[in-house]
């Protein structure tokens, strides 16, 4: 689903998908680097399914955190961040499973 498609909150803060409310990634991320995170983030998810039942599923879990994170969708919420909060944020190393 395109991002354009989804449907958000008033305030931009949440979308809803089915009827349940999740964060948005932060509009503040250049498109560039969001498509990087997302990236990062599908890979990890990935892993996990790979990983699932074993002692390497809580790596991969916490990719999925560490990408959410930096795309704001997890963690201190980025409207509650200075800008250079959010800029580190998003500019943090997060890289996929090896």
């Amino acid at each position: 689903m395109a991002r354009e498609d989804v449907e958000h909150t008033e305030d931009g803060r949440f979308i809803l998908v089915d009827g349940r409310r999740w964060r948005a990634t932060d509009p503040l991320i250049p498109d560039e680097r969001r498509a990087e995170l997302q990236k990062v983030l599908m890979a990890w998810r990935r892993d996990v399914r790979r990983t699932k039942g074993t002692d390497e599923e809580r790596t991969s879990r916490d990719g999925v955190q560490a990408a959410k994170v930096a795309l704001g969708e997890r963690g201190t919420p980025w409207w509650e961040q200075t800008d250079n909060e959010r800029r580190a944020r998003w500019e943090a190393d997060v890289r996929g499973p090896a």
